[in-house]
């Protein structure tokens, strides 16, 4: 009788329901070790995040993702439309509209929605001649890094499920998310370290959680781990009070025997997640704190991120992004939320907007610039935007707003593999949507792992009795995009 059947003959529902409902420790801690271990003379335990190679020479070592939670308005950042600037005020074309659906239909329903126009002063930057609004002054600064693609077209225009879809390619639950594909396919070079880490600022958690960064039904060595930017990157990571670090590693080595025994027996690849996640917190008593110490940064480098040492801040994460790339971690997500302007109470686009933009401006470009500096830039992709846009037209409400659209937002992208200062797609004369390059989720998830060094349609995992891929059955990487 092989493993597998082993472990079939030995699951109860016991088992079952421990497996689908990780525990805090394992959700926090469950990346697997390389390299050394505690019980001398023990069976070695395989490491999944061991680095794995690509399916061809990858352009990029690692990707920090800045997802900006709640959809910014593509309207008060970086899609000038002169158009939409002369027709606001007056009601969008029924053309338009046939056919549409939008999350807050009731505020359209009541009447044919307005054009709006914004505000904001808008001006071209860089070689590139890139909009840019008032609203990132920073970000203008380094716009010929960057590349755009204009003509991103969503599929949910809820936030949950859009976040889910962004991330993992599919609205439904329980899908592996796209750093636990990269982690699944390329493993990480970093020993001291989780694959995957997640990082979170602003007042609230992305909607949908942690299934944004699950790992679904491929191994929990391969999800994300949300980091903390001030105290123990974990919680509960340091010991209690009486327990010393010779009595903590006999009790891990113990722990590691009985759990060696289980393994033996039933196979079960989640008892070696288990090992190797008590080693993983063993080693990360070291690694974590020295991670989040910025008193190894100079002033000059904290000045230019706004960092606030201790703070849960966007500035700190950034920080915490670019030392976390360093010491080899393959995927890093940062989510920071409260971009949702519908224009009721402070969710607008005055005020509100002012406060997020402020938040994310000078820290984006300043890691930029850090990671040009130091020679990363080149192999490490950064990626930027939302789960959806914003409709051209605005909702009657208190304050200034604009409800969801998914027909065409913008993104960015910087770093290796990217050819920067140029962009990709073209909306109509109001913004609604794409004339030119339309470009699906699916076909920027496949740029990403395509950069990475892997062909999108062949990392698959067999589940349920399909391959899944992370692109499900669509995707094209963005050949425009490259270098």
């Amino acid at each position: 009788m092989g493993q597998g059947e082993r472990h079939l003959l030995n699951e109860t529902r016991r088992h079952f329901f421990n497996q689908c409902f990780v525990g805090l420790g394992q959700v926090a801690l469950g990346s697997y070790l390389g390299g050394r271990s505690y019980g001398a003379g023990l069976p070695k335990v395989d490491n999944p995040l061991a680095p794995k190679a690509p399916h061809f020479p990858a352009k990029i070592k690692s990707v920090i993702y800045l997802f900006m939670a709640g959809a910014p308005s593509q309207f008060e950042l970086f899609d000038y439309k002169e158009k939409l600037q002369q027709y606001s005020g007056e009601q969008i074309p029924q053309s338009f509209l046939e056919g549409k659906r939008f999350a807050f239909m009731e505020s359209f329903s009541k009447q044919v929605p307005k054009l709006l126009g914004t505000h904001r002063e808008f001006k071209r930057y860089g070689q590139s001649g890139q909009w840019v609004s008032e609203c990132l002054p920073h970000t203008a600064q380094v716009i010929d890094e960057l590349a755009f693609v204009k003509t991103i077209h969503g599929e949910n225009f809820n936030h949950a499920p859009a976040k889910i879809f962004m991330n993992t390619g599919s609205p439904r639950f329980g899908r592996p998310s796209m750093g636990s594909w990269v982690t699944y396919g390329l493993g990480s070079e970093s020993e001291e370290l989780p694959g995957f880490v997640v990082l979170q600022s602003g007042p609230r958690g992305p909607r949908g959680g942690a299934l944004n960064w699950g790992s679904g039904f491929v191994p929990t060595a391969y999800q994300g781990v949300p980091f903390q930017s001030g105290g123990d990157p974990i919680l509960n990571l340091s010991n209690p009070g009486g327990v010393s670090r010779q009595r903590q590693s006999e009790t891990i080595e113990t722990i590691r025997k009985l759990n060696l025994d289980h393994l033996q027996e039933t196979g079960d690849p989640e008892i070696a997640t288990r090992i190797s996640s008590y080693e993983m917190a063993f080693r990360m008593q070291t690694s974590g704190p020295e991670l989040i110490d910025f008193a190894q940064e100079n002033a000059n480098t904290l000045k230019m991120y706004g960092v606030e040492p201790g703070a849960n801040s966007f500035a700190n994460n950034c920080l915490l992004a670019r030392r976390l790339v360093e010491r080899g971690v393959r995927f890093v997500q940062l989510y920071h939320t409260d971009w949702d302007h519908h224009g009721g109470g402070g969710a607008n686009l005055n005020e509100g907007l002012d406060k997020v933009t402020a938040e994310i401006d000078q820290p984006i470009a300043a890691l930029i610039r850090d990671l040009k500096a130091r020679g990363l830039l080149n192999e490490t992709l950064v990626v930027w935007g939302g789960e959806f846009g914003r409709t051209p037209m605005g909702e009657l409400r208190e304050t200034i707003g604009r409800n969801h659209h998914i027909d065409a937002f913008p993104m960015w992208f910087a770093g290796g593999g990217i050819r920067a200062g140029q962009t990709v797609g073209e909306t109509d004369d109001l913004g609604f949507s794409a004339v030119e390059d339309k470009v699906t989720v699916h076909d920027v998830q496949a740029t990403i792992l395509h950069l990475l060094g892997l062909d999108h349609e062949k990392l698959t995992f067999k589940f349920q009795g399909r391959q899944f891929r992370l692109t499900d059955v669509g995707g094209n990487v963005i050949q425009k995009l490259l270098a």
